[in-house]
């Protein structure tokens, strides 16, 4: 899908290579090997998105490495595009699936690298206790915040108008990744 958004396959790897790892500086060399491109067509990518201003690029040692623009003006909703359309995230979704019914599936903090008091929001019949064993195993020495409903308190809150769950809804970063709620949820938080 982003490779027709985006036009080229070239491009979209490197916009995920980028906005994935901000902090992070990439030479021509080093990223035909971890994107399995062919270096022409990376030069020229690159070279677009430094001219639109993404990236912006400083020599060292004989080489040009490349790092995100943090000004750039479109930073926040292109990373936000391309943590959406992440592949890991159905595999995680498929993972989760395993352990019960669930409902609703929203990541939020680690997973969208800001500070949160809840890293996964998940509404479904799933036991507390499998839930804890799937993070712990999957994310050791990582402890991942969550929040954990069943349906009928879900939909209890969201009557009330519950600050925390439309906070999770509202949030544009979050990443909703299963709502099988939507048309108990969309009259409330849109």
């Amino acid at each position: 899908m982003l490779k027709k958004i985006f036009g080229s396959g070239a491009r979209v790897k490197l916009l995920q290579q980028f906005l994935l790892n901000p902090d992070e500086e990439f030479f021509i060399r080093e990223l035909t090997r971890i994107l399995d491109e062919q270096i022409n067509s990376l030069r020229r990518e690159l070279e677009n998105l430094e001219k639109i201003g993404l990236l912006k690029s400083s020599e060292r040692n004989r080489k040009k490495y490349y790092k995100v623009n943090i000004h750039f003006p479109f930073l926040h909703e292109l990373t936000s595009i391309i943590r959406k359309s992440d592949d890991s995230n159905n595999e995680f979704l498929k993972k989760m699936a395993k352990l019960g019914n669930i409902d609703i599936l929203i990541l939020t903090g680690v997973f969208i690298d800001e500070k949160s008091d809840t890293d996964l929001f998940l509404v479904g019949d799933v036991q507390k206790q499998d839930l804890e064993h799937f993070l712990n195993e999957n994310f050791k020495g990582n402890p991942i915040k969550y929040s954990l409903m069943k349906k009928d308190d879900f939909l209890y809150r969201i009557t009330l108008k519950d600050k925390f769950v439309k906070n999770m809804f509202t949030n544009s970063d979050n990443l909703i990744l299963k709502n099988k709620l939507k048309k108990d949820t969309t009259p409330f938080f849109s």
